[in-house]
């Protein structure tokens, strides 16, 4: 299962959550930025349906693969 990790760091003259290393839109506080994180995370948990999904490697390659819509990642937040 893959595992994705969510932290909120000071972003753009705001606050922004970040993943690896792309962040999201800034936001005024640390707490909006905190509580778009975490809802974030709670959708990704929502099931979907079966789909073929396209995405950009590390090196830069493109993959397509099915997804079953049912393997939803392992998320935390760190605030």
């Amino acid at each position: 299962m893959a595992r994705i990790h969510y932290r909120v760091v000071p972003h753009d003259g705001g606050w922004a959550y970040k993943l690896d290393d792309v962040f999201s839109e800034p936001f005024a506080s640390r707490d909006a930025a905190l509580a778009a994180a975490k809802r974030v995370a709670r959708e990704q948990h929502i099931p979907g349906n079966a789909t073929t999904i396209e995405y950009q490697d590390a090196a830069g390659a493109w993959h397509t693969e099915p997804s079953a819509g049912d393997d939803r990642p392992d998320i935390d937040v760190e605030a």
